[in-house]
Formats: C-alpha cells, sequence, structure tokens
C-alpha cells in the first residue's frame, strides 16, 4: 500500500522504516530537508495515487492545524488523513467537519509505542467511520505489534484520540506509583540495595510490567538517578484527562494526584521525579534535565 507520512521525527520516522521494511512505499515529508523524500506538500500529495492517504505525525495544536490547512489544498475528494499525532479528541471532530467540506475523509489515530516502537511495534486506536478505517487495515497491521493485540477500532472521530488520552493518564499513575516506592525504598537505612529490589520484581509479582523493566534499565544506567535533576514535564494529555473526567463526574484521584505530583517537580529537585523523568527517556525518548553540580 501506498502511503504518504507528514513529520519524521522520533516516532514518524521509525514508522516510516517498519512500514517500508512490510514492504509499503512511504513518502515523508518533514520541515527538515535531510529527512524529507519530497520538497513540500504539494510534491507529496503529486507522488501518491488516488486516493490517496497521508498520516499526519506532528505536535498537536497550532502544528497540527496548519498542516490539516495545507492538505486541505493539496488533497482531492476521497483522499483520507489519519492524524496519529497526540491531538486533543475534540480537535478531531474540528478537523473532520473542516475536510469532509471537501469531501476528504479523516481517521484519528492514538500511538503508543515511543522510540521502541519500530522494534516492537505501535500500540493503535483508531476513530473514525468504519467505511474509512477498513481500507487502512493494512497500514494498521504493518505497525501494530505481532499477535492479536495492539489494535482497536476503538469508535467514531475523537474515540481513537480520547483512548490515547485515557491510556497516557494511567501512564502518569504508573509512573508515580513507582517513583514514590523507589523513593522510599531509597530513604530508609535498612534496604542497602535498591536497584536489586526492583528487579526481584519483574518476574512473578502483580506489579511487574514493561514500565518497571524501563525502571530498572534506568536504575542500571544511574543506580540512584544522581545524574537527574528531578523535574518531570507533562505532555499535556494528563491535564486533559483530568479536565474530562470533571465534565463526566468520573473520580480520577490517581491520576488526578500524579498530574499534581508533576507540578510539585517544577518547584523543588524532587526524588520521586528523577524516577519518572528517568522512565519517560526510557519509553518515549523524552528529554531530561542533568542535575545541578
Amino acid at each position: 500500500m501506498q502511503i504518504g507520512l507528514v513529520g519524521l521525527g522520533k516516532m514518524g520516522g521509525n514508522m516510516r522504516e517498519r512500514l517500508r521494511n512490510a514492504g509499503h512505499e512511504v513518502v515523508g515529508y518533514d520541515t527538515n530537508p535531510e529527512l524529507s523524500d519530497v520538497k513540500n506538500l504539494v510534491e507529496l500529495a503529486d507522488r501518491l495515487a488516488a486516493p490517496r492517504v497521508v498520516w499526519v505525525m506532528v505536535p498537536a495544536g497550532a502544528v497540527t492545524q496548519s498542516v490539516i490547512d495545507q492538505l486541505t489544498s493539496v488533497l482531492k475528494p476521497g483522499d483520507t488523513v489519519i492524524d496519529g499525532g497526540n491531538s486533543r479528541w475534540t480537535d478531531d471532530e474540528k478537523h473532520a467537519e473542516e475536510l469532509g467540506k471537501h469531501g476528504i475523509r479523516f481517521v484519528d489515530a492514538g500511538v503508543s509505542g515511543g522510540v521502541w516502537g519500530l522494534q516492537n511495534g505501535y500500540a493503535l486506536m483508531v476513530g473514525g467511520e468504519k467505511e474509512h478505517v477498513d481500507p487502512l487495515k493494512p497500514i494498521f497491521d504493518a505497525l501494530k505489534p505481532e499477535g492479536p493485540y495492539g489494535y482497536v477500532h476503538a469508535g467514531k472521530v475523537g474515540a481513537g484520540h480520547f483512548a490515547k488520552m485515557v491510556h497516557n493518564g494511567i501512564e502518569y499513575a504508573m509512573m508515580q506509583a513507582y517513583a514514590e516506592g523507589w523513593e522510599l525504598l531509597e530513604k530508609v537505612d535498612s534496604v542497602t540495595d535498591v536497584r536489586e529490589v526492583f528487579r526481584s520484581w519483574q518476574e512473578g509479582t502483580v506489579i511487574r510490567s514493561w514500565l518497571l523493566d524501563l525502571a530498572v534499565h534506568a536504575l542500571d544506567a544511574d543506580e540512584h538517578l544522581q545524574k537527574l535533576r528531578g523535574y518531570a514535564e507533562d505532555s499535556g494529555e494528563g491535564r486533559w484527562t483530568v479536565e474530562a473526567a470533571i465534565d463526566n463526574a468520573v473520580p480520577l484521584p490517581a491520576i488526578t494526584a500524579s498530574l499534581f505530583a508533576r507540578f510539585a517537580s517544577r518547584q523543588e529537585d524532587s526524588p520521586q521525579m528523577k524516577m519518572v523523568a528517568a522512565l519517560r527517556n526510557q519509553f518515549g525518548g523524552h528529554a531530561v534535565e542533568a542535575a545541578e553540580k
């Protein structure tokens, strides 16, 4: 299958490679000419046979809106735009309407996998009309992990990004729990090898997980996380999850507390946030800040 891919950063570049490895033809565009296969979106559209499929993998908000606006002018009726970035689900309805006026289909895809997606595959949560989603299955099948899981048509437009938002909210709370446990273990005198305690949890315990594996990986690289500043950013999806909970009167005490804990990291060098920062770097390649000497 042929597809255009806009945005060739940490995830987009790896997605292009994974799709090509699966035998699909990918025409990539990025504002960095060293990464791009074409000079602009006009050339990208010209390189694709109708009906065209263009996957957008750029930052949420103004950047995504700009790309959607440009694609509206270069694509034709019957073409499809997939937004695979971390857009807010409410933007999806707006983008579907804008593109729909020109006969262009819109599908939203929540994508999880970070810097490990090329090797392990990407979990995909997709929203859109069935007749718009079904023709794209070869692309989704190539990107998802091997086996029966890792892809879901979650519902109508916006459902994919809403599901990914909730996924990230849960991720916030899980990381916070590991971070709090790690800090408490580091604090007491009786526990002399915290890293090996974490390692011992990797098999046979109810809290084993990929995040725990990544925590051990981070501790192997920096046993007491002394090289990191206790600061962790929030991507926006944690906030959106809490806002959606308020709008729907759904109690989310753990996720809400984990979001507020990140705010605390901006006031002081929080030991817990060293672990959260390390985990974000491990699974997503997110930037970390060096500890002050």
